[in-house]
């Protein structure tokens, strides 16, 4: 009986099917989560889809990871290969690798618990910024048992794989047969650089697509694809017809357009506010993933948030405000910037195209208000410290402030209550200085580990997503009980809005409910609480302060005063990375790569039905607010300039502007 002469390369078949076994455990795991969680329910079709198309990202990833191993198979002599040194070094290799898979393994499922998906951009940021989060692994989770347990789980592997490394590790071939061999184990990896893309996966629903990927060929991807081309990968419209229709979503009767036939797209407007001019301090809290679901207010009988729930009936309470994405940055760039998600990643992480934009900074600096932007971490993290300073704030974050003024820090910055400290000593300063102040501030304390202060709630910090919810508010109680006594408090606007909901993962392509967030604009001295029922978006957040602060400005907003703004014509855009909501009362349209629309009815819903026949006139406004948004930001048309002011004419038109610019004005 004749046996096959052993080959080198035999070693890539027994690591390829060891990987194989490891990727497939992952997914039966991660399956398994899913179930027990309630989160989806799987019919026997999605199984076995899952199953076919993980099959085939794990088979493409291992050719992709294959490539260098197999060249080393291919060039080393057969003098090298079969020495002593290399056997060591080659089963090095494979411990490492087998030690890799399991590490991959556990990752994923922590990953998965957090977010529901496979690794994605989140990852590729956890990567860069690996301070904070090896920082938060570890105050999470007990690090050093679970690697000891999986070194000794690989070392068991390794064990049982070892017989079969002797044989290929003494083998000698002749340079013809390693090439020939060489180039059958390229060609997988060159059918699947050349004919693999994402579309077999992105043409599966939520939760399927995620447990049908492979992480790693998923974390390579976020890595390459960062940032999309609207017009190449989305659906379009004639130039002429989205400026038009966007154009038409923000005009107000306070604005005056400045049309330009060159730039159709440009948003350029002066505003007047209906409201008097009132010399009104700003303090804007962005609350860390703060669902509209943890307060009473909107539902929730677990009682974690007093303060904000007295606050909310205090205050405008804005009942049905929207997150355009599920990461903090993305909150950033709305209420900053207001501006529509575009595809990829935030231009908050956009490098050197993240500043010298209009935002909200810009233009109450240019009114002579102190603004300054407050960062319970260090703001390198997501890049926010570049935005900021080039946006028209200047930084306050964990780097800037002296640690005895600390008492309390994790992983992600100080606690709450230390960063409303560093608030109130630098509006006390600006105060006595006789100075407006506009601090934007951003909050940390309702992140994983979920650590805080002792004593300060009754629930253990640690403990989970409850405790930190608590005590975010008890923050938020002991800063407003401290800012009531101070002198500028009669003459403050305080605003409080959350970044982004704890999650966005669910049965829909874009589950609205779970980007369902709070807002309440808060200043008794000055303004009448209220609920307010209309349908909006964090975009709307600029327009709507500056129109109570009553002072006209130059807007590049894609905004509009929500106080003002007929309660039918509310919308709100929500978005993945790559996925992009437009929704309004009833209907929601979903704009996907490869220039696919889907639309579906009943959203607000946990089971919003699909409609096959679209509402054109919805697409049309879907692709106008995306495609607008992603022309303006490329071709820079919402570059801050300061621009003078118009001067009213006798009838209620307005004269011509004396500007850098040769502007056509045109009444809204």
């Amino acid at each position: 009986m004749s046996t096959a002469k052993p080959s080198r390369f035999r070693l890539l078949g027994v690591v390829g099917i060891s990987a194989l076994i490891y990727f497939c455990i992952t997914r039966l795991c991660l399956l398994f989560l899913t179930l027990s969680h309630g989160d989806d329910a799987f019919g026997l079709e999605d199984l076995l889809t899952l199953w076919s198309i993980g099959l085939l990202y794990d088979l493409a990833f291992y050719a992709y990871a294959a490539i260098p191993v197999c060249l080393y198979l291919w060039l080393a002599p057969n003098r090298l290969w079969c020495s002593r040194i290399n056997t060591v070094l080659v089963k090095l290799a494979i411990f490492a690798t087998l030690y890799g898979l399991g590490f991959i393994a556990l990752s994923e499922w922590f990953f998965w618990q957090e977010f529901n998906v496979r690794f994605n951009f989140i990852a590729v940021d956890y990567l860069v910024y690996r301070r904070e989060v090896m920082s938060n692994i570890n105050e999470s989770y007990a690090v050093g048992p679970l690697l000891i347990g999986l070194f000794f789980i690989t070392l068991a592997i390794f064990s049982l794989l070892s017989r079969w490394l002797d044989q290929p590790l003494r083998a000698s071939e002749s340079f013809l047969r390693r090439t020939a061999l060489a180039l059958v184990v390229l060609l997988p990896a060159a059918l699947a650089f050349a004919m693999l893309d994402q579309s077999p996966r992105d043409a599966l629903r939520p939760f399927v697509r995620e447990l049908g990927s492979n992480g790693p060929y998923q974390f390579i991807a976020a890595f390459r694809n960062n940032e999309l081309d609207y017009a190449s990968f989305y659906a379009t419209e004639p130039d002429a017809k989205a400026a038009t229709l966007l154009r038409a979503s923000v005009a107000e009767p306070a604005a005056v357009s400045f049309a330009r036939p060159d730039e159709p797209y440009s948003l350029l407007r002066w505003v007047r506010p209906a409201s008097p001019p009132r010399e009104l301090n700003v303090v804007l809290v962005m609350l860390e993933s703060f669902s509209a679901r943890f307060l009473d207010t909107y539902g929730s009988e677990k009682h974690l948030t007093p303060n904000l729930d007295r606050l909310a009936k205090q205050s405008l309470n804005f009942s049905q405000m929207y997150a355009t994405g599920t990461r903090t940055t993305r909150g950033l760039e709305a209420v900053t910037l207001s501006i529509p998600p575009t595809p990829g990643r935030s231009i908050v992480k956009r490098i050197g195209r993240e500043s010298g934009l209009w935002s909200l900074g810009n233009v109450l600096s240019s009114q002579g208000y102190d603004a300054r932007f407050f960062y319970g971490g260090r703001g390198y993290f997501d890049n926010m410290n570049a935005f900021f300073a080039g946006n028209g704030y200047r930084i306050v974050d964990q780097a800037s402030t002296p640690s005895e003024q600390i008492g309390f820090e994790n992983a992600w910055g100080m606690a709450d209550e230390y960063l409303y400290q560093q608030v109130m000593r630098k509006a006390d300063a600006a105060h006595s200085l006789g100075e407006k102040f506009f601090f934007q501030v951003m909050t940390t304390s309702n992140h994983r580990p979920y650590t805080y202060p002792e004593d300060r709630v009754d629930i253990p910090s640690g403990t989970g997503r409850d405790g930190a919810v608590a005590y975010t508010d008890w923050a938020i109680g002991d800063f407003m009980d401290k800012a009531r006594q101070k002198p500028w408090f009669d003459d403050t606007v305080f605003v409080f809005i959350a970044d982004h909901t704890a999650g966005a993962a669910g049965r829909e392509e874009l589950p609205l409910w779970r980007y369902h967030i709070p807002a309440m604009i808060y200043s008794p001295a000055n303004i009448k609480p209220r609920t307010v029922a209309t349908v909006a978006s964090q975009i709307d957040i600029a327009s709507t302060l500056l129109a109570l602060l009553g002072q006209p400005y130059y807007s590049d907003s894609f905004g509009r005063d929500i106080l003002t703004m007929p309660k039918e014509e509310g919308r709100a855009l929500i978005a993945t990375y790559q996925r992009l909501g437009y929704y309004t009362p009833g209907r929601l349209t979903v704009l996907e790569p490869g220039k696919a629309a889907r639309q579906f009815l009943s959203p607000e819903g946990d089971a919003p039905q699909e409609t096959q026949v679209l509402l054109q006139s919805h697409v049309d406004q879907a692709i106008s607010y995306y495609q607008g948004a992603s022309v303006i930001y490329t071709d820079g048309l919402n570059r801050w300039q300061p621009q003078p002011q118009p001067q009213p004419l006798p009838e209620g038109g307005l004269a011509d502007v004396s500007s850098p610019f040769s502007l056509t004005q045109k009444a809204l």
